[in-house]
């Protein structure tokens, strides 16, 4: 799901590309057949990278304890109890890993580059103000995710000198803060929503 995720991600940053940097062909650039196509690669994607985790976990001896340290049934965590060298199931983490968030990461800036330059090129201040502000919550949700994966990721295999309970903090920030922050960040925006939310905070005077 976090490799769907980002993917979902990468097809959004192409939404905004296309609708900012060509907004005449939006509609029969991302037609219904596009998306779908772009659903199911994203699905398939992650379900190919994803499917060795099991097979790989199952592969190695465990002799000792069958505790995991940590709060839920992460990979690495669970292959770590083996009692045998796990070199195979790291290097092929790191691989998911960079070849899920270094991609899609590589994809999104490209996207965001040609996106800039062509705001850049608005006639007014207040166009380009108005047109960054539709990328605005893209982005925020963008680093929500990436920013504690990286973390996260990066901790487990290279952290060998981080305290335990920071491995466990980082791990439990990646899956529950970019959930819990994803409908402030789209919400924010929509009116209907924050005149609602303004309504239920006290006034002065009141």
């Amino acid at each position: 799901f976090s490799a769907m995720e980002s993917g979902i991600f990468v097809a959004m940053a192409f939404d905004r590309y296309v609708a900012i940097c060509d907004p005449l062909r939006h509609s029969t650039t991302l037609t219904n057949p596009v998306v779908a196509r772009i659903c199911l690669a994203v699905v398939l994607r992650s379900g190919m990278l994803t499917l060795p985790y099991p097979f790989l976990a199952r592969s190695w001896p465990y002799c000792t304890t069958n505790i995991i340290l940590q709060s839920y049934c992460e990979h690495i965590a669970v292959v770590k109890l083996s009692c045998t060298d796990i070199h195979v199931s790291s290097y092929y983490g790191l691989f998911v890993v960079f070849s899920v968030i270094g991609l899609d990461v590589s994809f999104i800036a490209v996207s965001y580059t040609h996106i800039l330059w062509a705001i850049f090129h608005l006639p007014t201040k207040d166009a380009q103000l108005k047109t960054f502000g539709t990328c605005g919550s893209h982005i925020c949700a963008i680093l929500a995710f990436y920013i504690p994966a990286l973390f996260s990721f990066l901790t487990h295999r290279f952290g060998h000198n981080v305290p335990l309970h920071f491995h466990i903090l980082i791990a439990n920030m990646y899956l529950l803060v970019p959930p819990m922050l994803n409908p402030i960040i789209y919400g924010v925006r929509t009116k209907g929503i924050r005149d609602r939310v303004l309504q239920l905070l006290p006034h002065k005077g009141t």
